[in-house]
């Protein structure tokens, strides 16, 4: 058997459903000792230097620590770039970013670490923040049924975000926003003192003398209000843009993406950390005289929290 077939039912055997002994011809030890090379081969994202209309970033958390940052095509929802790292922070997103010539427009969901990233590697790429993750972050805030009429509101015009289509939607939105501070300013600046109060509640600080007393509620505002002055609402409306259809969620990235690497990671989770990975990056299939690919090396360290999943990569055996 080439190599080429080899590596094809390797890769069919750890993308499908089928066991090893199911997946070769003899039994599960065979097959593990005659695919145990593929386990060596790292696949290869070519780096083309396209220029894309739309970009879609987010990171995954998976098993042992790890975290997958993925960078995909948003029109076509292919897989344009991915990075290893242990969190979201702006290290590991700008490893990834810098291989990618800036788009016209990203989609992001708001991570940590993202922003200072774009600044520094995209600065002039317009910004989509998903929707329906601001809408994750309000409830968050509020819970799914706020108590006070304040709180009522806010949901409300959370919820309706996902349901603009125009620029005049768009506008009226950030007047009932506007609306809403104007009628609740003065509630979500109150503030509560511990001389009247007798006790702090826990989520304030050990030290504090005084505390928001709607903190949550005014949190869900401050968030709104400032991703509303950054214009990153509604990027997906905008006239200069409306070529390009864009996203106004990351739903793609999530769907298209992160969930089938989670559902293929479940289906293979007695696997050790070294081969972890291995399912979650594209495959490449081999010619018959090829032995191993160049791995995808964007050349970063440890000590960053960033690797390219060589063994262990720097990491002690937990």
């Amino acid at each position: 058997m080439t190599r080429r077939a080899e590596i094809t039912r390797f890769v069919g055997w750890l993308t499908g459903s089928r066991t090893q002994a199911g997946a070769g011809a003899g039994s599960a030890r065979s097959f593990r000792r005659q695919h145990a090379w593929c386990w060596n081969v790292e696949p290869v994202i070519a780096i083309t230097g396209e220029i894309y209309d739309e970009v879609q970033l987010d990171g995954t958390y998976l098993a042992h620590g790890w975290c997958l940052l993925l960078a995909i095509d948003g029109t076509t929802g292919t897989v344009i770039a991915l990075q290893w790292c242990d969190a979201e922070k702006t290290a590991a997103w700008t490893a990834l970013l810098e291989h990618i010539p800036p788009p016209r427009a990203v989609v992001i969901d708001g991570g940590s670490g993202l922003a200072s990233a774009l600044t520094t590697c995209w600065p002039d790429t317009r910004v989509q923040r998903c929707l329906v993750h601001v809408q994750r972050n309000v409830r968050r805030y509020l819970t799914t049924r706020p108590r006070t009429e304040a709180g009522k509101t806010l949901r409300a015009l959370s919820l309706a975000l996902t349901k603009i289509t125009t620029l005049e939607q768009a506008t009226d939105w950030q007047l009932r926003l506007h609306a809403w501070h104007q009628v609740y300013g003065e509630v979500i600046n109150a503030k509560t003192y511990l001389k009247d109060a007798g006790m702090r509640p826990a989520w304030a600080g050990r030290n504090a003398t005084w505390w928001w007393t709607h903190d949550r509620l005014r949190k869900a505002y401050r968030l709104l209000a400032r991703l509303n002055k950054q214009d990153v609402l509604f990027t997906y409306l905008d006239p200069d843009l409306a070529e390009l259809n864009l996203s106004s969620t990351t739903n793609r990235i999530e769907g298209g993406a992160n969930h089938p690497i989670k559902d293929l990671l479940r289906r293979h989770r007695g696997m050790t950390s070294p081969h972890h990975w291995q399912p979650t990056q594209p495959t490449t299939v081999l010619d018959d005289d090829q032995q191993e690919p160049d791995g995808y090396d964007t050349a970063t360290t440890a000590e960053e929290g960033l690797w390219t999943r060589s063994g262990w990569a720097g990491r002690s055996h937990r």
